[in-house]
């Protein structure tokens, strides 16, 4: 659980409206540039060929180290290993000291950033100059980059300008053009005066020994050719085999980046260069390169993170992370910010450092989604937070409410007694719009959803099923929300699946899925979650096993085969579970889905994308062609349909205050399309924005797809024994 002071620095950043607004401004123009950037390219196959070429450097990173010291130092380079931080600036430091070094110029360098290089150096007394743009404005403010590759993102350019102001004792007004050419102006000088440059690299090439920067401004190509001793700092997972490997970078990282086809400049160096002197004079260069580990190799050691080497520092994960275009990178504590930037200071600085911003990561999976590195930045996240659950053990809130929804009985005699102790809160309507004293921020920003009279276990007794020409069994798991929640949902699955010839059965053993226990790291609890349902769904006895929510679903699919892997006989059957398990819009789907027809009332729907159900099953077509062949149904695409709407399970109670802007941008985007009904098929989902609606826009319904086929087609067969 984060602790106060992040919780404070995270009300900060909320209630800064000028980050807000830049943030919120550069993520909606950098979906649309980088759509644009990837326009006739694709994607899926340069990011192949990226993680081809970047894991074959790190299966063979010793012979690319070799190779590269080889070629680099035939051709005048110095190449160091550095095994920690530590050697890196001792080297450095020792450099400048034996060649009397006083000032220095650097281009951009997140290696020497993650290393507090600057703040060693100037220890010395040596002065160290910024020369990025966005680095020297970071500087002057006195701050650390707020973004891998725009580290002043975070400021207006009013916010430059009075920092310039103050830096340099005279008006600037917040004009880009006048900012920029004072910056030109300022540091074209420190070029002119330095005595050693520093810089970092996108590429280390091993054929070659050369060393790719991309840039957009001139500094980087000053600062490695002006001064007469250039020390790159690069990270050893920066190693590229080939020349040509070099290219599905290229095509790559900028797109990803910037939105842009290409950067400014694309500077190549291999080996050293002559320095010419300010007196007219000609030497050679010093020419130094720092490949560093600093934790690396144990990243990469660990089978969980190995593919991190095959990140190419675009950012691209921080542009579309809903986090972090709220709160901005320095939030996160650490030099490395956003998803990524997690994982990386969890290795390369601590773990302790890593243990609140992990928090911020809501599984959305849109950052896996644009990665060119096909990192799994979510899951490795979520490993993170498991094995700190182990190490360090739950707040005992949590551990206790995760204890009793892992013991079924005790958990569902709590929620029957719940639905009867609600009744002064739901004052007879089915959500609760207000709780009292301590739990009243739970409501403030949207109702909650009442537990149901009658659970579905219950009413499943009742049901009558009307199998024509039998082909089968599946068996329904319903998980929480469906059972106890929203039992007319798993109503709608029965009544559409017996029309495609299936009998319906419900396992009485079920219970939670385990996704709470997963989501929060105890992997104990779900663990047991997981050998509960293995065992009371018997999938080895049915056709297939359907689920009406895509968390449970992922947790069916996915989740159990990994948490019972040490055990092959639960492994075998977790394996079969997996194997027969789907969610309800892709499984009618793929029987055929019903035939056109409905009451043929018009209806104008919208449908959001569930998170689980399209990044991690990559179904969406799926539900939109079910719900379009049902007469009168009208759909209208919501902008960013598949943006997360900030439910995220316990995300929502963790973080409300995170959780709500992120609500208020989906309702924003769901009033807009003028739709009566909101269709979902996840009940989280369906908790969150119905919620929402309800104390914001009432009027718009919000609906899963099983259950408005139920509503729009089967109305008539709607009935219960008596």
């Amino acid at each position: 659980m984060a602790d106060k002071q992040f919780k404070h620095k995270i009300d900060e950043a909320l209630g800064n409206n000028v980050l807000r607004g830049a943030l919120g401004r550069f993520g909606d123009a950098y979906t649309l540039a980088r759509a644009k950037a990837y326009d006739g390219y694709d994607f899926n196959s340069i990011r192949e060929n990226i993680a081809e070429v970047k894991s074959y450097a790190a299966s063979h990173l010793d012979d690319m180290l070799d190779q590269f010291e080889k070629q680099a130092s035939a051709r005048g380079a110095k190449v160091y290993r550095a095994t920690t931080g530590e050697d890196a600036k001792t080297y450095i430091l020792e450099l400048a000291k034996r060649l009397g070094v006083k000032r220095i110029v650097k281009s951009k360098s997140m290696a020497s950033e993650e290393i507090l290089l600057n703040k060693t150096l100037l220890a010395e007394g040596m002065d160290v100059q910024e020369t990025d743009l966005g680095e020297w404005i970071v500087q002057l403010a006195g701050q650390h980059p707020s973004h891998m590759v725009l580290p002043a993102i975070h400021m207006t350019k009013e916010e430059v300008a009075d920092t310039f102001t103050n830096h340099l004792n005279r008006l600037n007004e917040p004009e880009i053009s006048e900012l920029v050419k004072t910056a030109r102006v300022e540091l074209r000088k420190k070029f002119l005066e330095a005595d050693m440059g520093i810089s970092g690299a996108n590429m280390a090439i091993a054929e070659t020994g050369t060393l790719i920067m991309l840039t957009n401004e001139g500094n980087a190509r000053l600062t490695s050719t002006l001064p007469p001793v250039h020390v790159y700092v690069v990270g050893i997972e920066k190693l590229v085999p080939k020349f040509e490997d070099a290219t599905h970078i290229l095509q790559a990282l900028p797109r990803s980046a910037t939105g842009q086809q290409i950067t400014s400049y694309v500077s190549m160096v291999t080996g050293a260069t002559p320095a010419y002197l300010p007196d007219g004079t000609v030497q050679d260069k010093e020419f130094h390169i720092i490949l560093m580990d600093n934790g690396r190799r144990k990243m990469y050691s660990d089978e969980k993170f190995k593919k991190t080497f095959q990140c190419i520092r675009c950012a691209s994960c921080l542009n579309v992370c809903p986090a972090f275009q709220l709160v901005g990178g320095h939030v996160y504590g650490h030099i490395y910010t956003g998803g990524i930037g997690t994982i990386l200071t969890n290795f390369l600085n601590s773990e302790k450092d890593a243990k609140n911003p992990q928090n911020l990561c809501l599984q959305c999976g849109k950052c896996s989604e644009v990665c060119p590195g096909k990192l799994d930045i979510p899951q490795m996240i979520l490993e993170i937070r498991n094995r700190m659950g182990e190490k360090d053990g739950l707040p005992f809130t949590q551990k206790f409410a995760l204890d009793v929804v892992s013991n079924r009985r005790l958990f569902h005699s709590m929620l029957r007694i719940a639905s009867v102790a609600q009744k002064p809160f739901t004052k007879g309507q089915p959500v609760i719009r207000h709780l009292p004293m301590f739990l009243s921020g739970l409501t403030e920003k949207k109702s909650l959803p009442a537990v149901a009279k009658v659970p579905f276990r219950d009413v499943f007794k009742t049901i009558k099923q009307d199998v024509k020409k039998r082909k089968g069994t599946i068996a329904l798991y319903a998980g929480c929300l469906l059972d106890f929640v929203y039992p007319k949902i798993a109503e709608g699955v029965i009544i559409a699946l017996n029309e495609k010839g299936f009998e319906v059965v419900f396992p009485e053993g079920q219970s939670c899925c385990g996704a709470p226990a997963t989501y929060m790291g105890d992997r104990k609890n779900a663990r047991k979650c997981a050998i509960m349902n293995i065992e009371a769904l018997e999938a080895e006895k049915v056709d297939y096993v359907v689920s009406a929510c895509p968390t449970c679903t992922h947790a069916l699919i996915e989740s159990y085969k990994e948490l019972l892997q040490d055990d092959p006989a639960l492994a075998a059957r977790a394996e079969e579970l997996s194997r027969k398990s789907r969610d309800f819009s892709k499984l009618l789907f793929d029987l055929g889905g019903l035939p056109p027809g409905g009451d043929g009332a018009p209806l104008k729907i919208t449908y959001h994308d569930s998170c689980h159900l399209k990044r991690s099953m990559g179904v969406y077509a799926e539900p939109r062609k079910i719900l379009t062949d049902t007469s009168g149904v009208e759909l209208i695409e919501m902008k960013e349909s598949d943006r997360c709407c900030g439910f995220a399970g316990s995300y929502s109670i963790k973080f409300p205050e995170m959780s709500g802007p992120i609500l208020d941008r989906k309702l924003k985007n769901i009033e807009e399309t003028g739709a009566d009904v909101v269709v979902v098929d996840c009940p989280g989902c369906l908790m969150q924005i119905s919620g929402g609606l309800d104390k914001q826009n009432p009027k718009i319904k919000v609906i899963h797809t099983a259950e408005l086929l139920l509503e729009k087609r089967k109305k008539k067969q709607n009935k219960y024994k008596k």
